[in-house]
């Protein structure tokens, strides 16, 4: 029994122990999953955290962005209606100044007019003062009037009496004289007019002398100012043209097999070439300025291709012939273009073109044409004439010395034939012909286009000599002056046409200095040869000296 007791006790135990490690091992089991729920929850919690801060954020911006939306429109609206009463403040306050100032006015227009009635009453009181006077006067005047129509009349009687005496004396000095009123006012009239006449010719007289006078400098005047408004650098031409080349082994290919290459181009083109032992250089020698630049080019054409035979140098001349003639209706184009020229004759154009090429006296004929032209422009606007008539003249005035034909006729004549031909203005054609008086001249253009022409040709550097023969000539003005005794130093200045002499005032007195002056021009003019004039200046200078100790 106490076995059976003691194994249901036993039992009971083990069933106990059995449920309560169950019981022990269901709560462990319980408290993981527990534990796995709370850290789910946990999680879930942070998450949902997480989203419901974003949530607030969002709302939170979303709020204040309406915020200060709303805000800024009523900061806005705030700002308007400051400025709106800002803006009636300010009306106020002008309104108010402005009343004020018009109160300020009416203020002082009715002192104003406070005086004005003082002053209007005491006029009205003076007027009345004055009317009163004034009525006094005009009876003094009825009085005077009384007197004077009483010497009027008296006046009147006399005047009659004086007419009486007057026609008796007429008629006393007729019969005395033997001549009527008439006759005697016939004669002095007469005797009046020969005086006028005679003291007017003493006044033209003295207007012709003062203005001879007066033309001689203000002829001067103009000339001088219309050189200084002028400056234009004329080049130098000559006579030969030299040609350039890289070597010497090239003129053998220009003179070609037994001369016929240079014998082919001297032929087309009417120029002496010359091929001597002058290092890299071949001379074109010709008058004809056209002919040689025509000679140089179409020698350069055949020396730059390589290609040079006879049938070749032909049609190179030719074409370079071509060219040349457009290049000078082109130069006469732009030179009619640059003087404002218009409505020449395209012949005439083509002449003006072809002075580029020619030379007198070695001054470029275009260059000189040019300046002559300005030159003769200046002049007649100074003078009150057509400006432009005297630059065409200008231009065209050497036509005649560019001719497309050989003529005997003077380069004036001739030009002045082919301005008529080309239908130019009378004027103009007189003003050509005339330049070097083989004409007479019958306008005011004329002598204007020969003095321009004369400064142009005649200025000092527009005809330049080649630079040794020029410098020679200075020294040996300086030299001739050095050679007389006396003189201590000379300068040749101004391009050779003035000499300045300095003398040593102890050797040379002012009456030695003038005849120095004479001799040195003497000799001047006997030994040597120059272009235009010398002028001769003796200089003596007396300085007194001395030293404070």
């Amino acid at each position: 029994m106490e076995q059976i007791i003691t194994g249901i006790i036993i039992g009971v135990i083990a069933l106990t122990l059995g449920f309560i490690i169950g019981f022990y091992v269901k709560i462990k089991v319980t408290e993981k999953k527990a534990e796995k729920i709370l850290r789910e929850a946990e999680n879930e919690a942070e998450v949902i955290k997480k989203d419901k801060i974003l949530q607030a954020k969002e709302t939170y911006l979303q709020i204040k962005a309406e915020f200060e939306e709303q805000a800024n429109e009523k900061s806005l609206r705030f700002s308007k209606i400051e400025a709106k009463q800002n803006q009636r403040e300010i009306a106020l306050n002008a309104r108010k100044e402005e009343f004020a100032k018009k109160q300020k006015e009416i203020d002082t227009k009715i002192k104003e007019l406070e005086i004005k009635f003082k002053e209007v009453d005491t006029k009205s009181k003076e007027y009345e003062v004055k009317q009163k006077e004034t009525e006094t006067k005009r009876k003094e005047m009825e009085t005077v009037k009384l007197t004077l129509s009483q010497q009027l009349e008296t006046v009147e009687q006399k005047n009659k009496e004086l007419d009486n005496f007057k026609r008796e004396q007429i008629e006393k000095l007729e019969m005395l004289s033997g001549l009527t009123s008439e006759e005697a006012k016939a004669h002095l009239i007469e005797t009046i007019v020969a005086d006028a006449r005679r003291d007017s010719q003493n006044i033209v007289n003295d207007i012709i002398e003062e203005a001879k006078i007066n033309a001689t400098k203000e002829a001067k005047k103009i000339v001088i100012n219309t050189i200084q408004r002028v400056g234009t650098e004329a080049a130098v031409e000559n006579s030969v043209t030299v040609f350039h080349i890289e070597n010497d082994e090239i003129k053998g290919r220009i003179i070609g097999r037994e001369g016929r290459n240079i014998r082919a181009l001297e032929a087309a083109t009417g120029i002496e070439i010359i091929v001597d032992d002058t290092p890299e250089a071949i001379v074109l020698s010709g008058f004809d300025p056209v002919r040689r630049e025509i000679a140089r080019l179409a020698l350069h054409q055949l020396v730059t291709d390589g290609r040079i035979h006879p049938a070749r140098i032909e049609e190179i001349v030719t074409k370079t012939r071509k060219q040349i003639e457009e290049e000078i209706l082109e130069v006469g184009k732009r030179t009619c273009i640059d003087l404002g020229i218009h409505g020449l004759h395209p012949e005439l154009i083509r002449m003006v073109g072809k002075m580029k090429y020619r030379s007198s006296y070695g001054q470029n004929l275009l260059q000189h044409s040019r300046e002559t032209a300005n030159l003769c422009s200046i002049m007649a606007a100074e003078l009150g004439l057509n400006a432009k008539l005297a630059k065409r003249a200008g231009l065209l005035h050497d036509i005649g010395k560019v001719p497309d034909e050989d003529t005997e006729m003077p380069h004036a004549l001739y030009g002045m034939k082919l301005a008529e031909k080309f239908k130019e203005k009378p004027e103009v054609c007189n003003a050509i012909g005339a330049h070097h008086d083989e004409v007479e001249m019958d306008n005011l253009i004329a002598p204007i286009i020969q003095v321009c022409d004369a400064i142009s040709g005649a200025r000092p550097g527009a005809r330049r000599e080649v630079a040794e023969n020029y410098i020679k000539r200075l020294k040996d003005l300086e030299a001739l002056a050095l050679s007389y005794p006396g003189v201590a130093k000379s300068y040749a200045i101004q391009a050779g046409r003035e000499l300045r002499v300095i003398v040593g005032s102890d050797k040379v007195s002012d009456k030695e200095a003038e005849i120095l002056a004479n001799s040195i021009a003497s000799k001047i003019q006997t030994e040597m040869t120059y272009p235009g004039q010398v002028k001769i200046t003796v200089i003596r200078e007396k300085r007194a000296v001395s030293y404070a100790k």
